[in-house]
């Protein structure tokens, strides 16, 4: 009679949860089995509620992918915005913790986006989605970070300061236009706002702008007008890669003073990928800013950095 081994396969999930998406990928010790996108899962930024909805979804999503339950998941790492104020984490646990199993630790989106870029190596990573973090690690293990504050007062070069930018712009032309209070009617970025936030004139813009509106899903339409040749949009996004360039030069600057090495870069988030004129801007301003900084141009997928560190967390000694 021969007997019957059963092999346990040890499953993993990584998630990056973000402002305007929630990225899953389910994985085994070495391979990705599947991956889902659901919606926001910033707490800070959509509560609570929608948050157990993305989170709870895209994990049903890259199971069912994967064809595993969730409640076979071994270990997982979760990366999102404020995951340093211990309730954020805490909540962010429980609502993983109603699905599946495993244990699971949620750590800061940029932590997530420096291993994906650069394992357990130094260099910085500069995030720009939803909103905008620049972070980095040296080669003693010290990290330090820049901007990232918030959208009222901070996230320099995100995709809601694209979006305000863009409508301060707007509204500063049409009072410099001959028509009082007006705008060119052959404007794209104004075409490109009005078919977003569904108004007619400019006067609705400014109302909209001044009722807590949406200003990241002004974000297309910037990079559509400017890919047109608008000027107006253009000058935001070239505004946008010089503010992110900064940010790097302020974390280089505390971490990496001293040094005379080559300082890998890398970038994540949305407004990288999706504009090809705010990653040139960046990537010729950082060398102005610092010589040493030697940019990845490949933008990085933070949820890989979750993937690997649930693994490597199944891996250190208990």
């Amino acid at each position: 009679m021969v007997a019957v081994v059963e092999i346990t396969v040890a499953y993993y999930i990584g998630i990056d949860g973000g402002g305007s998406k929630t990225t899953c990928v389910v994985g085994d010790e070495v391979s990705v089995l599947a991956t889902a996108v659901a919606g926001p899962s910033n707490i800070t930024r959509v509560g609570e509620v929608r948050a157990r909805e993305s989170l709870q979804e895209v994990i049903r999503q890259a199971c069912a992918a994967a064809k595993i339950d969730p409640r076979k998941i071994q270990r997982g790492c979760v990366g999102v915005a404020g995951a340093g104020h211990g309730e954020i984490a805490s909540a962010i646990g429980r609502i993983i913790a109603e699905v599946v199993a495993g244990k699971i630790e949620v750590v800061g989106d940029m932590e997530i986006a420096l291993q994906a870029a650069l394992g357990t190596g130094p260099g910085v990573i500069v995030i720009a989605g939803t909103g905008s973090i620049a972070y980095g690690r040296d080669g003693r293990g010290r990290t330090a970070r820049a901007g990232g504050w918030g959208f009222a007062i901070s996230d320099e070069g995100s995709a809601h300061w694209i979006g305000r930018a863009a409508v301060a712009a707007l509204l500063r032309a049409s009072d410099e236009a001959a028509e009082e209070r007006s705008v060119q009617p052959t404007s794209v970025l104004f075409c490109e706002m009005k078919s977003i936030w569904k108004v007619e004139s400019c006067e609705q813009i400014a109302r909209t702008a001044n009722s807590t509106p949406d200003f990241a899903a002004l974000f297309p339409a910037v990079v559509s007008a400017a890919d047109v040749g608008d000027e107006l949009a253009r000058r935001v996004l070239r505004l946008a890669g010089k503010e992110l360039a900064q940010l790097a030069g302020i974390v280089v600057r505390r971490l990496f003073e001293q040094d005379t090495a080559a300082i890998p870069l890398a970038m994540a988030g949305g407004v990288f990928r999706y504009s090809h004129i705010v990653r040139e801007v960046f990537c010729n301003t950082v060398r102005e800013v610092d010589p040493r900084l030697e940019v990845n141009r490949q933008v990085v997928e933070p949820v890989a950095g979750a993937l690997l560190r649930a693994r490597e967390a199944d891996r250190r000694p208990a």
